[in-house]
């Protein structure tokens, strides 16, 4: 890429300034992951739009790391996106407002440039495929309080799901884990999903037909209702669901993402009308 190219790219593109993060940390942003040294201090030329954000903190050789805390961020032209590592919580918080300014003119007049790893624009295309229907609207309507998505805030969360065997070990892993949160501590820290149900219940009708329903045509039964009740009617809502829900499942490895991922796939391959 040409200087003047790049220039360009850079002054509108968004920028992610992530400060005191320690070397050996992961660093991620969409299907990209970086691993820190010891000059890094973010990603420039972001594309405008949504992204989802994700990191591991490491030990000091690098060997171990904690689950991966992911956010998504919808960034416009320009735009600076401002995280400080904190120390002692291990994790990238937002800095006052005051402060936030002083940084983002910084980035501006190319204080931080050479410390700022470009965004590989060749693997965008595909990061576009996997989030197109995510708008801002997806993100304010799902995301938890704090924005982070976390394994670590999520057991208990599942108690009540059908799960297979695998699912149950991995649930029980995530119970005894040494990086998990205490439900006390965090009440709340999980998605607001949209509730799948299993299966039609309906009165006045007959065991033959309420079976053939649920064979057949539950899941567009279902899937129409679901579309109305708690889309609006939007299709690209509720795909747009499904992409958030795939996204964090897979780049922020939350299980109560892949829970969701699944009953919506579940639901959408059941289909036989719609």
């Amino acid at each position: 890429m040409d200087a003047d190219k790049a220039l360009e790219l850079v002054k509108s593109g968004a920028t992610l300034l992530l400060l005191d993060v320690p070397q050996y940390t992961l660093i991620g942003i969409d299907t990209q992951v970086f691993s820190v040294g010891p000059a890094f201090k973010g990603i420039k030329m972001i594309p405008p739009g949504v992204h989802f954000v994700f990191y591991s903190s490491s030990t000091r050789d690098g060997k171990e790391f904690s689950p991966i805390t992911g956010f998504f961020i919808d960034a416009g032209y320009s735009q600076v996106v401002v995280r400080m590592w904190d120390q002692q919580e291990e994790r990238l918080i937002k800095v006052p407002e005051e402060e936030e300014e002083r940084y983002r003119q910084a980035v501006r007049s190319f204080e931080f440039d050479k410390h700022l790893g470009p965004y590989d624009l060749s693997l965008y295309a595909d990061w576009k495929r996997l989030s197109n229907y995510i708008t801002k609207s997806t993100i304010e309507r799902l995301e938890p309080i704090g924005g982070e998505i976390t394994v670590t805030y999520e057991h208990g969360m599942l108690k009540n799901t059908c799960k297979s065997a695998m699912e149950r070990v991995l649930d029980e892993q995530l119970r005894n884990s040494k990086f998990s949160s205490p439900a006390e501590k965090h009440p709340k820290r999980g998605c607001y999903y949209t509730p799948i149900p299993r299966i039609i219940k309906r009165k006045g009708i007959e065991s033959e037909q309420l079976t053939s329903l649920n064979l057949d045509k539950a899941s567009t039964e279902l899937l129409e209702t679901l579309l109305m009740k708690d889309y609006g009617g939007s299709e690209e809502s509720l795909l747009g669901e499904l992409q958030f829900a795939f996204i964090a499942f897979l780049m922020g490895q939350s299980l109560e993402a892949f829970m969701q991922w699944k009953s919506l796939v579940s639901l959408l391959l059941g289909c036989t009308e719609a």
